[in-house]
């Protein structure tokens, strides 16, 4: 057995780690992206294709990971059509500023410094905890943003880190500052919009894999701007279809060449090179030809008294009512739970500002119900539970393993 090489990532001198990659794969070998206390990976040397390339981990929103192996050059043409896109908005990608704000063990962290470093652009790592301090961003970056006047600025966040940016006045004034800031991950929240939009925040909302070496759709700021929702065409490189499920599926020359998981390595492609993705989606006509919304995961569907119901679509709609209702909220997440008449039934965990107080709480939750009493029976949850610690992962991806264990020992 031939291991590919391990490479930790963590926040610590994140430039010199990047530095240090790139070294690795200039010696043409395949390195995998790991976290602290991430388990390596060994492959046999003779079913490795031809390197350089990046072994990075996928999944996790429904308890099952596996990981993505991505030739270099798949990320350089991810890079391009990324690029592609910018000119068409009338942005040169090679003079731009790319920040990042992104963990690099994740795709979605990595991508920004490799469209930097294939566009010669400069790229700005941000630590991730000034997200929550909006207030230093600007102090950080002072010197910087003056070199910026002339130069486009460039952003990739998840929706949970543009919460913590727009609940503060900061944060909003920071948000300001981007020509385009790509918004992908999960899915961005109607109310969240509606704020950006009334900001006059340039937002992108976008969508990609691991699988698809990232990016492969994205709404344009004026489009945003304008109202429009999804999360916008598919790049040059992407040709994008439904499977008879209400699946999206894909087809483009990034594709990940296989996926290492316990049964070994194995295509993503059919036989006409399409891969088929978990995520529930809708294709509708537009001017510039056909746009993406993405409505939730098939993996993670609900089968409730004969109905079939998505949990992250009822999250966001509730969500965006109660936030739009003035409500606290931090955090929604609906999980479920068996139920020998109905198959299966939601169940709701809500974490609450710190402000709130124990018995303000109940009486919130009491409200919560009832915001959901015109909804179906199979979309309203049986059960409503507090959860302090509720919250997604670094990427806004909710680990739905750990909060069913969390259910399991509250109950």
């Amino acid at each position: 057995m031939t291991e590919v090489i391990p490479f930790l990532c963590d926040s610590t001198n994140v430039d010199e780690k990047f530095d240090d990659l790139n070294k690795l794969l200039e010696k043409g070998a395949w390195v995998q992206l790991i976290a602290p206390q991430e388990k390596r990976i060994f492959i046999e040397s003779s079913c490795l294709p031809a390197g350089p390339g990046i072994v990075v981990s996928s999944g996790g929103s429904s308890g099952r990971r596996h990981h993505c192996l991505h030739p270099c050059n798949h990320l350089d043409q991810s890079a391009f059509a990324t690029g592609k896109w910018l000119e068409e908005q009338g942005i040169d990608p090679h003079s731009s500023f790319v920040f990042n704000p992104l963990p690099m063990h994740h795709l979605s962290g990595l991508m920004p410094w490799w469209r930097s470093r294939s566009w010669g652009a400069e790229h700005v790592w941000i630590k991730p905890s000034l997200i929550h301090e909006p207030n230093l961003l600007f102090d950080s970056f002072r010197q910087l943003f003056q070199e910026m006047s002339t130069r486009s600025t460039l952003l990739s966040l998840v929706p949970t880190q543009l919460h913590r940016l727009m609940s503060k006045k900061e944060g909003v004034e920071w948000l300001k500052i981007f020509d385009v800031i790509w918004v992908g991950g999960s899915a961005l929240s109607s109310c969240l919009a509606r704020q950006a939009i009334s900001e006059g925040i340039r937002l992108a909302p976008c969508y990609g894999a691991t699988e698809t070496a990232a990016m492969i759709t994205a709404l344009s700021p004026n489009e945003f701007l304008a109202g429009l929702g999804g999360c916008g065409g598919p790049l040059h490189d992407v040709e994008l279809s439904l499977g008879d499920n209400g699946a999206l599926k894909v087809r483009t020359p990034r594709l990940a060449v296989a996926l290492f998981s316990d049964d070994g390595l194995v295509s993503l492609r059919d036989k006409e090179g399409w891969w088929s993705s978990s995520d529930w989606a809708e294709l509708s006509s537009c001017r510039s030809g056909i746009r993406l919304s993405v409505l939730g995961r098939m993996d993670l569907a609900v089968h409730s008294g004969g109905e079939t119901v998505f949990p992250e679509e009822l999250e966001a709609k509730l969500l965006s009512e109660a936030i739009g209702s003035g409500f606290p909220i931090e955090a929604l997440l609906f999980l479920p739970v068996q139920d020998a008449e109905w198959g299966q039934r939601l169940v709701a965990l809500v974490r609450f500002s710190n402000e709130t107080t124990s018995p303000s709480s109940s009486l919130l939750l009491q409200s919560l119900k009832e915001l959901v009493s015109t909804w179906l029976p199979a979309e309203r949850p049986v059960q409503w539970h507090i959860c302090p610690p509720l919250a997604p992962n670094q990427l806004g991806k909710w680990e739905r393993a750990l909060w069913e264990a969390w259910l399991q020992a509250k109950n």
